[in-house]
């Protein structure tokens, strides 16, 4: 009577509740009539789990709890028909419900007839419930698995006599020996594991979201139980982990990583690696290189330190470290290099130059997205487990080389060139180092920065000389050599892209190289000999730039010749010294007032230069015309411009002073104050007489 109804009780609407469960909790035959239950169990099941998703969670637990008694003292053959259900509830949100789950599971794993057919089936579902966000349940879970453990350990205590009797400590860099695993629940793990094992990495690519996230969470249970024993399953382990860490889901991902972690810890860096490696040199990702680092994280330092050159050198390897824009890639690629430095500490050093050429890829490729500090607190512990002071003397260890790495390949460089950006790297953040890397450095400048290269790149490159310049005796100059490569410099790079060309590109170039000439003349590390040898050179081109588009190569031309005047203490040929003046007087109706005050102030020291060469260095006559150009501005509608015409005036009142004075006067009633006309003459009467 009682089957029959329970037979028919599962059609009945969703509202039916109380009806519903009275004929369930009465389901409990089977221990007072085995015989009879038996034959009958099987033609319930299916009832069952057609409500086993009712809308009343107290429902789905009473028939959780009676499909397992159903299963229990039915048929062995009803366990393939419920698992799928059971895994379901798993993800129910009533706790009860997973709760009810994995009680049935924990008691069929103790008391089921057949259950060691169905251990491999059975097992997930328990261990998985270990991670349920419940505290309870997992306790519950736990408690259950142990005791499960410890049956089948008593029960093949002959087939374990010898690992019972001869148990070794657990393995030394075990995640968390106090809470091991028994023995038993190891070996039911290992027996079983090559058929769960599929199905979990299957599931962990599956278009649920929770269900890939159970599935992680179980993979990390399984290689915890599994220790060493993973290691035969270690290829399709590994690749599902490759292809896991790349999910959307991060819970997904940080269980992958722990599962990583846990591989490192219990496999030999020999075996992962020859698997890992290959797949990286094939396919470089960032899933692929997380795993890298999470084994290597997981890794003990004595099995790792046979292995730090081979993976710093693969990790340094082109197609590896330039193998993806994509900001992900350059986290994992990080990681990998953090992963090293942190696990094999002092074992490093000697591949401390590949990690650095991955540290400088890591922060020329991605260090303006984010990654800046994080490779500068890298570089400090490298610097720190290789016992300097700073990661400004790994780069004194290492610019040279890093330099002559960049340099194969420079004459194929253009601005979308990885290799320009690690230079730009290592030539801004090698700081006093670079004073000793001028052989590398500079032919590599003098090639780069060719007419015939790539104009986006020449000016990449003189933006980064003009920052590098401008701190030159920290920098190229630190040693005191700067000097030796100065010839080259002016002849080789700044001769060839001052010369006009038409275009803005060209324009633009030569801004960068007055610039950046500006840059080593301001600086200070040039002696007045040297300072003399550029003038020589460049004041044509310079004479040139000031009348250039930019007001940026016309402000700093000024600057330019007011310093070759300033620190020449040579005489300057007079020819070449009276064709300054002119391209200076025209700068004075520039549409700048910055610029026109600064050729005013240039005037002033060719001026003053001019009253130290003496007449002899000039004409009456053209300077007669400087003065007459000069007393014009002196009316000038921009007070600032007046003031600083008035101080060139006094500046070269000294020359032929009757002649200003005859010149002023003459149009002294033409200004429109004659206020500046009177200060000059006042100026001029405090003069001693001419000789």
């Amino acid at each position: 009577m009682q089957l029959s109804l329970s037979k028919q009780t599962p059609a009945g609407p969703l509202g039916e509740q109380g009806d519903r469960q009275q004929p369930l909790q009465g389901c409990r035959p089977g221990a007072s009539h085995p015989d009879h239950f038996h034959m009958q169990s099987e033609s319930l099941v299916g009832p069952l789990m057609q409500s086993i998703s009712h809308q009343h969670w107290k429902v789905r637990v009473a028939i959780i709890e009676a499909t397992g008694t159903v299963v229990q003292f039915g048929s062995g053959k009803s366990v393939d028909d419920v698992l799928p259900h059971f895994a379901q509830r798993l993800f129910d949100n009533v706790p009860q419900v997973r709760q009810a789950v994995t009680r049935v599971v924990g008691d069929w794993l103790l008391r089921l007839r057949d259950r060691y057919s169905f251990f491999h089936k059975l097992i997930p579902l328990l261990l998985s419930s270990l991670d349920d966000e419940i505290p309870e349940i997992a306790r519950e879970a736990a408690n259950l698995w142990e005791k499960v453990g410890l049956q089948w350990q008593t029960e093949n205590e002959e087939d374990l006599k010898d690992k019972l009797d001869f148990a070794g400590p657990p393995p030394a860099h075990h995640p968390s020996p106090g809470s091991r695993p028994g023995l038993g629940c190891r070996e039911l793990v290992f027996r079983n594991l090559s058929k769960i094992l599929p199905a979990v990495c299957h599931d962990i690519g599956d278009w649920v979201a929770g269900t890939r996230v159970k599935s992680a969470q179980l993979l990390v249970v399984l290689l915890l139980h599994a220790e060493d024993h993973v290691t035969q399953h270690l290829e399709p382990v590994l690749r599902t982990l490759q292809h896991a860490c790349a999910d959307e889901e991060r819970a997904v991902v940080s269980s992958c990583t722990r599962s990583a972690q846990l591989i490192g810890t219990f496999v030999s860096p020999e075996v992962f690696l020859k698997l890992i490696l290959p797949t990286l040199r094939k396919s470089p990702s960032p899933s692929g290189l997380l795993v890298l680092a999470s084994v290597i994280q997981g890794c003990p330092r004595e099995a790792l330190r046979p292995h730090v050159k081979i993976i710093a050198a693969e990790l340094a390897q082109a197609h590896i470290c330039q193998g993806s824009e994509n900001l992900l890639y350059g986290e994992s690629l990080l990681l990998c290099v953090q992963a090293v430095v942190a696990v094999s500490r002092e074992d490093c050093r000697g591949s401390s130059l590949q990690l650095m050429e991955v540290l400088v890829t890591v922060l020329a490729l991605w260090g303006a997205t984010g990654l800046g500090d994080k490779v500068q607190e890298t570089l400090a512990t490298l610097a720190a487990v290789a016992s300097m002071d700073s990661s400004l003397d790994l780069f004194r260890e290492h610019t040279g080389p890093l330099l002559e790495w960049l340099a194969g390949s420079h004459q194929a460089w253009t601005i979308h060139s990885a290799e320009l950006l690690q230079f730009d790297v290592v030539v801004t953040h090698s700081g006093p180092a670079l004073g000793e890397a001028l052989p590398q450095l500079v032919p590599v400048l003098q090639s780069c920065l060719q007419p015939t290269r790539d104009p986006s790149m020449r000016l990449r490159l003189f933006s980064t000389l003009t920052g590098v310049l401008l701190r030159a005796r920290e920098t190229v100059d630190s040693q005191g050599q700067f000097h030796a490569y100065l010839d080259t410099m002016i002849k080789d790079i700044f001769v060839p892209n001052l010369q006009w060309h038409a275009g803005r590109t060209a324009g633009a170039i030569r801004t960068a190289a007055v610039s950046c000439l500006w840059a080593l003349i301001s600086s200070g590390i040039l002696s007045n000999k040297q300072v003399q040898e550029v003038r020589g050179t460049l004041t044509p081109q310079i004479l040139t730039a000031l009348e250039e588009d930019s007001q940026m190569t016309r402000l700093t031309s000024c600057r330019i010749i007011s310093a070759f005047l300033k620190t020449s203490d040579d005489v300057i040929d007079p020819d070449k010294f009276m064709k300054i003046y002119p391209e200076l007087l025209k700068r004075l109706d520039d549409v700048s007032t910055e610029v026109r005050l600064a050729a005013t102030s240039t005037l002033v020291t060719w001026l003053e230069r001019a009253g130290k060469e003496g007449r002899k260095s000039c004409d009456q006559g053209s300077i007669q015309y400087l003065y007459r150009e000069l007393l014009v501005y002196l009316d000038d509608p921009e007070s600032t411009v007046q003031d600083a015409v008035l101080e060139a005036l006094k500046a070269g009142s000294a020359l032929f002073p009757d002649l200003l004075v005859r010149e002023t006067e003459a149009v002294l009633h033409k200004h429109r104050s004659p206020t500046y006309c009177e200060q000059l003459l006042q100026h001029l009467q405090t003069l001693p007489p001419a000789p």
